[in-house]
């Protein structure tokens, strides 16, 4: 899998969530987001996985972009967020 960031910030009210992220990696990289809670490493997955929008910047997973081909990214991607969605049965 191949992610490409630029930019991207995302702010939630008057909270700065992200500040111009900018990374990529290539295919057959093992990667992790390291930081202290509220950095926006959530945000940020949340982002490149079609759950929320950047406010600026761009973002490709496998070449496809976040906004304009979610249902490809979302293809290529499996993503278990930090908070279950499933249900607790």
């Amino acid at each position: 899998m191949s992610i490409k960031v630029s930019q991207i910030s995302k702010r939630f009210g008057t909270q700065l969530a992200l500040d111009n992220v900018s990374f990529s990696t290539r295919k057959g990289e093992v990667v992790g987001f390291l930081g202290p809670n509220g950095a926006g490493k959530s945000t940020l997955m949340k982002i490149l996985t079609t759950n929320h929008k950047a406010d600026t910047g761009v973002a490709e997973v496998n070449g496809f972009d976040v906004l304009a081909q979610p249902r490809q990214v979302q293809r290529s991607v499996g993503y278990l967020p930090e908070h279950n969605p499933m249900y607790l049965e």
